[in-house]
């Protein structure tokens, strides 16, 4: 499993008002090698409206600080997803790592 850096994500979190961030995916499991990338599932504050520009620009803050390929997935479009069996699998084992309190 991957070492979380809790201040900087919480720090990171908070500077693009992301109201919670979480690990899904390989790196939760006992196939994650180094060659795994990071699955992140995020939500933004509601008041926040980020183009294509600054989600590059927060995925690549989050390589820079897990020292892995990203893949930056909005809680939203999961939720939204026809795929019930990817969606449902997602949300099930999704596991916190920062949440706004």
């Amino acid at each position: 499993m991957i070492q979380i850096p809790q201040k900087e994500i919480e720090a990171l979190c908070k500077k693009w008002k992301i109201d919670n961030l979480s690990l899904f995916g390989s790196a939760l499991r006992k196939d994650f090698s180094e060659k795994s990338d990071v699955d992140l599932l995020f939500t933004f504050s509601k008041k926040v409206r980020y183009g294509f520009f600054e989600l590059s620009k927060i995925q690549m803050e989050l390589e820079k600080l897990l020292g892995r390929n990203v893949d930056l997935v909005s809680k939203k479009g999961i939720e939204a997803s026809r795929n019930h069996l990817r969606r449902e699998e997602i949300l099930k084992s999704a596991r916190v790592i920062y949440e706004e309190r």
